[in-house]
Parts: structure tokens; C-alpha cells; sequence
């Protein structure tokens, strides 16, 4: 055994034993040696788009995956944690219009990469399973399931608002227009309505939110509200503004009715205003003879379509000089054009409220509308000046000035409009959601082909089943001038499926989010080329760890759930919910510096460039370039990325320090669920302790093998008391692996070294089992999380001939024995403050323990006399009242 810690070689040991056995290939119904089938764990980590680096935030995500994994597995679970590649989506193309080469094999060369870093990092993936979302032989299941949901009626075709950028002639995603203008030309975005598919994700509703309520009570709570609240269940009103505005051939424009929809009918007495989306038929006629409106119309088209980025606007409008009719009180509300209303949400109208609605308020003041108080709470004043929170509390107030329905609460208020609006045939109770159909369509070309043929005779035929995969040919190199498959012609010609004729390949491609909503139940029958899924993903779905990033806490998470839900209905899975538990791992942060140029351009530094400068509370308020001295800001703390110049390439921590110190160091520096700061101390101080590891191991080898059963019950005291904190420290080890609190775990093996080291040896037989004992719980309960060194210690010291291969050593189990104790130490406070401390029989009884603490030297300087009260609790302490 060599007598320094080299990483290198260690790793390099390690790697090449776990290739030699395929340590980590995973079957279906494996058994233990006793011929008993062990229990399945499924723990998934979120794909990885493959970027070409792995960055921090991988490597402890892989890390929280693997520890879990490895812990199972010596627990007699039969785990699967599978990888692959997210390997579609727009970061290839806008490479390939960098670089000049094809998004294939960009994404090919990065995927390359980053498996050899992943297979550095000595995680247990079963890479039989690997699965890359680019391959034809996994998208042709996407293909295939959405033909199955085109014949179903699921998925479906209609048309749809995209950003379109003229000049580039192509379609941009609502994150590529920057100020209204496309990222790449500068051009101003046009909004354009084109064909494009769905999928009625709006049918799973209810029980997408039911089951997200009710059924999965191993998410975090946030993100189930997360989900909640995006699924957005409401139960209000919807009705009719009646109106006799006609358009230019003189029929009423949606006949003659304007509807809304609301959750606060009680305030429908204060409505003093409509607003409208700017693609709505009223916006559109009225903009036909108003230039300024028409005006307005069009930049609110060349901003965001997302109610995410609609709510960050500034909320602006302008009148249509249209009117409507109030279907209660008969006035007339006048119509605006609203640049906050979505066309795509209930009917793209709303209801303006401005006294009990905080953004209808801020629109009106801005625009000097009327503000008419409808609902009033006893005890407080309605004042114009600044909205309260009390003016939109539907719980507290009741009606007034609202004509017959004064002095009604919220509930017997919207019962009573709602039927007075029945009556009148304009409105009716409805439940609305905020959750809208699944657009998949994306004019894109490094997707999945959407599978239909456009043939002038038939229309649109889907591709039959015996001819996919349609093939995406993997040569094409993206210039800006559109969807290069659209000049194509040996993708786009072909013969249409019904009637034979010359046809046309449809060019649009799936969605991204397509694609990884099913890759993990693919890992379960990765080379099955005859069904999407089969026996695999009834043993192992559904999944009983998944882990990943609060980033995709909602579209991804539901996306997954509702395209399990539809596999379910098509026979294909038998699971309701595709992850029974979910951990969202925090991010990996790190420290910002920049300075402006003299360009007005922002330049960022990495951290090893600058100096930082203190306060004289030590912290940073500022810093300097080490090359000059030259002044530069510091920004805090942010997320890591390549643009600030803030992040860590993993790669260099392997070099320098091995695999075995990054993973040890992101697993202690914080709570797998809370973010983690960066430290180049605690990088070199996670080193230190495996250093110190290897030292104590070799110095120790000669005990270890010399070791030989004894009666362990018949040890000196020091020798317990050794063993007694190495099952103290094991118990809560084991505690905290159970509840993927790994930091303490980490925290619990260097007490283990701590309390190893500072043990008083000597060269009895007692020592040697003692130590071969401790030893072999130490390095068990390490190697979870560095599974290197642990591996080659654990042959080293020859532990594998008494408990196997690590891989599979059974999981130290606490000896009770080991922790009882002859004495106990009580700590002794006088009237609250600690005093002292006795030791006592475990089994001293009341009156013994009152004694041996009065009699404590230290104690008695703090009592004189007679105590007024002594206070026992068995196990912890004595209070003397004095």
C-alpha cells in the first residue's frame, strides 16, 4: 500500500475494477445471495442538454444521485440510475450558425465529452441504458405516441400567434425577441397566425390537480403550489357585455355579446370600463378606421405573447370608442385595448373593476377612468389616493352601492348575479382554467419531425405506423434564412399515403419538452425496438426518486405527468404518476466582478484574477485585479455561468484534486435542497480530509489485518468508549442518509477520523479488532461519497475478504450494546447557568444523582445551604434551584 494519497491512481484503480465486473449494468428481478428477489429503487437525475461541460450544478445533482444509489444498493435494493442526453432544441442550431457545422455533430462531440466526464466522476450510472433524444430509434416513439393521440382526438391542429422575424424568415421563440426585435437580425418582430398542433393537455386538468394536491405528498410543497397555481383552477361567472357593433358587411361581431369571465361577480356593479386583447374582433374593426390605435396595436404585438412576460410590462391601453352594454344596469361601458389581456386566455376580454382590482386601479388612474367602490368593510375608509389591500378581500366585505344586491357577503352576492344574469340569457356559473393546450409545434429543424404529410388532394394524412421514424437528416447546417428543411427536397418529397399523389413532408418539429417528458420511462426498455415501453417500465415506474432543478418545478414536471396520464389511458403503463418523490437540488453559486469599458460595455473576471477587498466587519466591498491593481466592482454572489466568468469547470477539479474531492466538497458545503456558495478553501479542505483518510488507513493496515474476532463485551473502557462513539456517530450517519441530508453525513465521517485519530492505541488484540471494526463502519458510510479512495482502501486493508466488494458490503448496522455505557455525564446548572458536570451510574437513581451533583466542587461555590428545589432529567441534567 502506498503511503501518500495520489488521486490519480487511485481513481484510475477504481475505474478499471468497476469496468472489469460492469459494475453498474442493472436487470430487472435481480436477487440477493439468499435467491430472494431484491426491492426496486428508481433514482433519476434530470437529463442533461448536452452543452459540451459539465458545470457545477451537474456534478451535484449526479452526486446527491449517486450517494443515494450507492446507499440502496448496500442495503440490498436493486437500483437503477440511468442517463442520457436532452439532445434536441434551439442551443445546436444557434451553434451551428456560429461554428458552420451541423447541430448533430456538435451535439454528438458534446455528448462525447461530457460522458467521459460524467464516467471521471465515478458516478453508477448504468450506461447499458443510455438513451440520446437525437436518435432515431427513441424519437420514433415520439412520433408514434402522437399519432396514437392524433387518433384519440388529444392532439389536434389549429392556428397560432408565433414571432416572426422577416428578415431571417423564420419563426423566433418568445426568448429570442429582445425589445421587440429579433436577437440575431434586429429586425422588428412581426406576430403571425400559421397552423400548428396541440395537445389537450386541458382534458387532464382536474386530475393533474388533483393528483398534485392529493397524491404526491413526497414533492416539496412549494412545488406542488408551483404546479397549483399554474394548472389554475377558478370558479366564477361568465357573461355577456351585449353590444350592436357590426362590421363591414353589417353582421354583429360575435353576435352581438362581448363575454368575460370573472371569479368576483359580487363587483360587477363597479365595472366602468372592458378591455380587450389586441387580436381581439373588436380591437381589430376598431382599429380599421383609428391609425393611432392601429398603431398601438401593432407594438403590443411586437412584445412578449407569455403572461410571464405581460406581467412585467407596464400596463398601457388605448379607447376603441366602441361601447358595450352593462347587462345589469344597461349603461355603457366603454371598450379599450388593453397591452396586459391575453387573446389566449378565457375570451381575451375582461371585466375593468378599478376600485376592487389592484391593476385595473393602476390602468385607471393612469387614465382618469372612473373608480366606483362597490364593496365596503366595516371599520375602514375607501380612499382614490392608493389602493389598500383590503379593496380586493372577497372575504371580509360585503355589497354596497350595487342597487338590489346591497349588503350581500361575497358568496350570497355571486349566487344571486349569477342567477339574475341566467335568467337573462347573458351568463351562467363555469369553472375556468388557467392551464392552456400544449402547443408542440415548433418551426425549427433540430427537433423531432412532426409526423404528417400535406397532400393537395387529402389534406393532412399522418404518416403510417410501418414508415417511421420520419428521419431527420442530420447534415443540414442552419444559416438564418429559415427552417432548412423547408430546402430539402430529398426530406420533403414523398408520395402521399392515401391516394398515392405527389406529396409534402411536414417541416415543423415537436417541441423539446416532447421529448423529455417520457426518456425515463425509455431508460426502463432502452433497446426494445418493437414497443415504446414494456415489461421494464412495469417493474421499475413508477419512479421512487427523481431529482433536479427548481427551474423545472412546473412545464417540465406537468408535461411529464400529463404524457404519463395519456400512456396510462393507451394501455401502455399502468402508474398514474410517473415520480413518487421529487428533491430540487439549490444552485451552485459563485462570486461576480466586472467594470464598465469605455464602451459602456459590461467586462466580467474570474474570481482568481482579483483581490478582494474587505470592510472592517470583513466583508468584500470591493476588489482589484491582481495583474495591476486596477479597481473592478464586486456584483455578490449569482448562479455560475460561462458569460460572468464565475464558474468552475469540473474538469479542473479532477485534475488538480480527483473526483473524489468535488463530490466530497458539494456534498458538505450545504443541504442538497438549499444553494451552495463556493469556496476554494472548502475545495482544498475536502482534499485535506482525504488526505488524512489515506494516512490514518495505511498507518493503521497492519492492525486491520492483523485483526481477530474477540468478545467485544469484554473490552477495557477505553476501547468501548472507542466503539461507543463510532456507533453514536454511525446511528445518526444512517439517520441523515435516510433523509438525503448528506452535508451531515459528510460532517459524520470526519467525526468518525476525528474521534479514530484521537483514539489511544496500543498493541493489543483489542486494539486491532477494535480499530478493523471502526474502520470498516468509517469507510462505509464514506464511500457513498467518495468511492474511489474508499474502494481502494477497502481492498488495501484486505475488508473485502470479510465483507465482500464494497459495492455491495452490507450497510454497517448499530450494535446496540456498543452504545450502553456504564456511566453517564449529566451537566449540572444553579438557577439556569451551567455550573459543572458528574458522571453516574446509568442506573443511579434520583436521590444518588442529587447527591454526586451537590457535591461537585464547582457546583457548591453557587449554593449555599440548602437548595430550594433540585430538578433531575433522567439522561441530561441537573437544575439546582438555589
Amino acid at each position: 500500500m502506498q503511503e501518500k494519497y495520489l488521486p490519480g491512481d487511485v481513481e484510475k484503480a477504481a475505474h478499471a475494477h468497476w469496468n472489469a465486473i460492469d459494475a453498474y449494468k442493472t436487470v430487472e428481478h435481480a436477487k440477493d445471495r439468499n435467491g430472494n428477489e431484491k426491492k426496486k429503487f428508481y433514482a433519476c437525475s434530470m437529463l442533461p442538454y448536452p452543452s459540451g461541460k459539465l458545470h457545477m450544478g451537474h456534478v451535484r445533482n449526479y452526486t446527491i444521485n449517486d450517494m443515494l444509489s450507492r446507499f440502496l444498493r448496500m442495503n440490498g435494493y436493486n437500483v437503477l440510475m440511468p442517463m442520457g442526453w436532452d439532445a434536441f432544441g434551439l442551443p445546436a442550431e444557434n451553434a451551428a450558425l456560429k461554428n458552420g457545422v451541423p447541430p448533430a455533430k456538435w451535439t454528438y462531440d458534446n455528448i462525447a465529452y461530457m460522458k467521459k466526464q460524467m464516467q471521471a466522476m465515478g458516478l453508477a450510472i448504468d450506461w447499458s441504458r443510455e438513451v440520446a433524444t437525437c436518435d432515431p430509434s427513441y424519437y420514433k416513439w415520439n412520433q408514434w405516441l402522437f399519432l396514437k393521440m392524433l387518433e384519440k382526438g388529444i392532439a389536434y391542429r389549429k392556428t397560432q400567434v408565433v414571432n416572426w422575424d422577416p428578415v431571417d424568415q423564420t419563426v423566433l421563440a418568445n426568448e429570442q425577441v429582445i425589445d421587440g426585435r429579433g436577437w440575431r437580425t434586429g429586425a422588428l418582430v412581426e406576430k403571425r397566425e400559421i397552423p400548428g398542433y396541440y395537445l389537450k393537455i386541458t382534458d387532464y386538468a382536474e386530475e393533474l390537480l388533483d393528483h398534485v394536491v392529493n397524491k404526491l405528498p413526497g414533492w416539496p410543497e412549494r412545488v406542488r403550489i408551483m404546479q397549483e397555481n399554474w394548472i389554475g383552477k377558478s370558479e366564477g361567472v361568465r357573461f355577456a357585455f351585449p353590444h350592436e357593433i357590426r362590421d363591414a358587411e353589417g353582421k354583429l361581431i360575435q353576435d352581438g355579446k362581448l363575454f368575460v369571465f370573472t371569479t368576483r361577480a359580487d363587483t360587477i356593479m363597479g365595472v366602468t370600463f372592458c378591455a380587450v386583447a389586441p387580436e381581439h374582433p373588436l380591437a381589430t374593426h376598431a382599429a380599421a378606421s383609428n391609425p393611432k390605435l392601429a398603431a398601438f396595436i401593432e407594438e403590443c404585438k411586437r412584445g412578449g405573447t407569455t403572461e410571464a412576460e405581460l406581467a412585467l410590462k407596464e400596463k398601457e391601453g388605448l379607447p376603441t370608442g366602441l361601447f358595450v352594454t352593462h347587462p345589469l344596469t344597461g349603461k355603457q361601458v366603454e371598450v379599450w385595448v388593453g397591452n396586459y389581456v391575453l387573446i389566449t386566455y378565457g375570451d381575451g376580454a375582461v371585466m375593468g373593476v378599478p376600485a376592487h382590482d389592484e391593476r385595473d386601479f393602476a390602468f385607471a388612474k393612469k387614465y382618469n377612468l372612473p373608480i366606483e367602490q362597490v364593496i365596503a368593510v366595516e371599520g375602514e375608509t375607501y380612499s382614490l389616493d392608493a389602493w389598500q389591500e383590503w379593496y380586493g378581500d372577497k372575504q371580509r366585505g360585503v355589497t354596497v352601492n350595487s342597487g338590489a344586491y346591497n349588503g350581500l357577503s361575497y358568496k350570497a352576492a355571486v349566487d344571486k348575479i349569477a342567477a339574475d344574469l341566467a335568467t337573462k340569457g347573458d351568463g351562467e356559473k363555469k369553472t375556468t382554467w388557467r392551464l392552456r393546450d400544449w402547443g408542440i409545434s415548433r418551426q425549427r429543424y433540430w427537433g423531432t419531425p412532426i409526423p404528417i404529410i400535406h397532400c393537395e388532394s387529402c389534406g393532412s394524412v399522418p404518416v403510417p405506423e410501418k414508415d417511421l421514424p420520419v428521419v431527420l437528416p442530420q447534415d443540414c447546417v442552419p444559416d438564418g434564412s429559415g427552417n432548412p428543411l423547408n430546402k430539402r427536397e430529398d426530406f420533403l418529397r414523398c408520395d402521399c399515403p392515401q391516394c398515392g399523389k405527389p406529396a409534402r413532408r411536414e417541416t415543423d418539429t415537436m417541441d423539446t419538452f416532447v421529448d423529455s417528458s417520457w426518456y425515463f420511462m425509455r431508460y426502463c426498455d432502452p433497446k426494445n425496438d418493437e414497443q415504446m415501453v414494456a415489461g421494464g417500465a412495469n417493474y421499475w415506474m413508477p419512479m421512487d426518486q427523481y431529482i433536479g432543478g427548481i427551474e423545472h418545478a412546473i412545464l417540465h414536471l406537468l408535461y411529464a405527468r400529463f404524457w404519463t396520464k395519456v400512456m396510462r389511458d393507451l394501455g401502455l403503463v399502468k402508474v398514474d404518476e410517473p415520480f413518487t418523490n421529487l428533491l430540487t437540488q439549490g444552485m451552485v453559486l459563485n462570486h461576480i466582478y466586472s467594470r464598465r469599458t469605455l464602451q459602456g460595455a459590461i467586462e466580467y473576471f474570474w474570481p482568481h484574477e482579483v483581490e478582494n477587498i474587505h470592510d472592517d466587519s470583513g466583508r468584500i466591498v470591493g476588489a482589484k485585479l491582481k495583474s495591476d491593481g486596477s479597481a473592478v466592482s464586486y456584483d455578490g454572489v449569482g448562479t455560475m455561468s460561462k458569460s460572468k466568468n464565475n464558474g468552475v469547470d469540473p474538469q479542473d477539479l479532477i485534475d488538480q484534486y480527483g473526483a473524489d474531492t468535488a463530490r466530497l466538497f458539494v456534498m458538505f458545503a450545504s443541504p442538497p435542497e438549499q444553494t451552495l456558495e463556493w469556496n476554494d478553501a472548502g475545495v482544498e479542505g475536502a482534499n485535506r480530509f482525504l488526505r488524512r483518510v489515506w494516512t490514518f488507513a495505511h498507518a493503521q493496515a497492519d492492525r486491520v489485518k492483523a485483526a481477530q474476532e474477540i468478545d467485544f463485551g469484554a473490552l477495557p473502557e477505553q476501547h468501548k468508549a472507542l466503539r461507543r462513539e463510532i456507533h453514536k456517530i454511525l446511528q445518526q450517519a444512517d439517520h441523515d442518509f435516510r433523509r438525503l441530508q448528506y452535508n451531515t453525513v459528510v460532517s459524520a465521517c470526519m467525526k468518525m477520523l476525528n474521534t479514530l485519530e484521537g483514539a489511544k492505541l496500543d498493541d493489543s488484540a483489542q486494539t486491532n479488532a477494535v480499530i478493523a471494526e471502526s474502520l470498516s463502519v468509517f469507510l462505509r458510510v464514506l464511500y457513498p461519497v467518495a468511492p474511489h479512495i474508499t474502494h481502494v482502501l477497502w481492498q488495501e486493508l484486505g475488508l473485502n475478504v470479510a465483507f465482500g466488494d464494497i459495492l455491495d458490503a452490507a450497510w454497517p448496522q448499530v450494535d446496540p450494546a456498543a452504545l450502553e455505557q456504564a456511566e453517564i455525564e449529566l451537566v449540572v446548572q444553579v438557577n439556569g447557568k451551567l455550573r459543572g458536570s458528574v458522571k453516574v451510574p446509568k442506573d443511579a437513581d434520583k436521590a444518588a444523582i442529587e447527591a454526586a451533583a451537590l457535591a461537585n466542587e464547582n457546583v457548591k461555590k453557587f449554593v449555599e445551604g440548602t437548595p430550594k428545589k433540585v430538578i433531575v432529567v433522567p439522561g441530561k441534567l441537573v437544575n439546582i434551584v438555589a
